[in-house]
C-alpha cells in the first residue's frame, strides 16, 4: 500500500505539468513557443520514423547512448585504479591531488576546443568531452572510499596478520566498492549533460543534442522537446538501474 502511495505521489507533479502545459499552449497559440502535447505525442510514439529525411529518434538515441557507454567504460577503467592507489597511498596522492584539484573545477565543455584540435570533430572529441565529464565524479569518489576504510578496519586486518597487499585487496578495495557505485551513478548522469551539449556543436551529423539543434534550426520545437524527454527518460531508466544495483550489492551498507 505504501509503495502504490509512492508512486502516485511520483506521479502527481508530471501530471500537473503536463496539464499546465497543455493548457498554456492553447492558450498561446504558438508552436513554435509551446508546442501541443498533439504535436510531441506523435514524435515520441514513433521513435522509427525518419526526422527530417535522416535518422529517427530511436537511431539518434542509440548514438547518443553508444557514445555515453564508452566514454564512461574508459573513464571508470582510468579513475578507480587511480583513486584506489591515490587514496591508499598518501605519496602518490601528493603527487596528483594538485592537479586534480586544478582541472576538477574545469566545465567538461570548456575541453571541446582542445577535444576538437586533438581529435578533429567527431567520435574522438565527443568521447574525450564523456569521458573527462565521467572521470572526475568517479575518481574522487573512489579516494572518499578508500579514506573511510582507515582506521579501525585496517587495524582489525593488520591484527589478523594481513599483508599490506592483502588488506588492500581484502578490505579496502570492497569497503570502498559502495562509494565507487555512487561516484558511477554520478558520472552517467554528467556524461549525459556533457554528451548532449557537445553533440550540439557545429560539425557533429548525429545524436540527440544534434537532433535537438538541428530542429531548432528548422523551427521543430515538438521535436526537441520529444527529444529532451528521451534524454529524461533514459536518465531516469539508467538512475533505476543504479539504485537497483546499489540495493542489490551494497544494501548491507546502512544495516551497519
Amino acid at each position: 500500500m505504501a509503495h502504490k502511495h509512492k508512486i502516485s505521489r511520483g506521479l502527481l507533479l508530471p501530471v500537473m505539468i503536463f496539464i499546465i502545459w497543455e493548457i498554456l499552449s492553447k492558450s498561446i497559440g504558438n508552436s513554435f513557443i509551446l508546442p501541443g502535447w498533439e504535436l510531441i505525442i506523435p514524435v515520441l510514439i514513433h521513435p522509427m520514423e525518419s526526422l527530417f529525411g535522416g535518422a529517427s529518434l530511436l537511431e539518434n538515441a542509440i548514438v547518443s547512448l553508444q557514445r555515453v557507454i564508452i566514454g564512461f567504460l574508459l573513464a571508470v577503467m582510468c579513475a578507480v585504479p587511480l583513486g584506489l592507489l591515490s587514496g591508499w597511498s598518501q605519496k602518490i596522492d601528493d603527487y596528483i591531488n594538485p592537479l586534480i584539484q586544478v582541472l576538477r573545477p574545469v566545465p567538461p565543455i570548456a575541453w571541446m576546443p582542445l577535444a576538437i584540435a586533438w581529435f578533429e570533430i567527431g567520435f574522438g572529441s565527443l568521447i574525450f568531452i564523456i569521458f573527462i565529464g565521467s572521470f572526475f565524479p568517479v575518481l574522487i569518489s573512489t579516494i572518499e572510499g578508500v579514506h573511510t576504510i582507515r582506521g579501525r578496519w585496517l587495524e582489525v586486518a593488520q591484527t589478523l596478520g594481513a599483508t599490506t597487499g592483502e588488506t588492500f585487496l581484502t578490505v579496502v578495495i570492497p569497503g570502498a566498492l559502495p562509494f565507487i557505485w555512487t561516484g558511477l551513478r554520478l558520472a552517467f548522469g554528467v556524461s549525459w549533460m556533457c554528451l548532449v551539449a557537445a553533440e550540439m556543436l557545429p560539425g557533429t551529423s548525429a545524436g540527440l543534442g544534434y537532433l535537438i539543434m538541428y530542429a531548432y534550426n528548422l523551427g521543430q520545437i515538438q521535436v526537441i522537446v520529444a527529444g529532451m524527454i528521451v534524454i529524461g527518460t533514459i536518465g531516469i531508466i539508467s538512475d533505476y538501474i543504479f539504485k537497483l544495483g546499489q540495493l542489490r550489492f551494497f544494501g548491507w551498507q546502512g544495516k551497519e
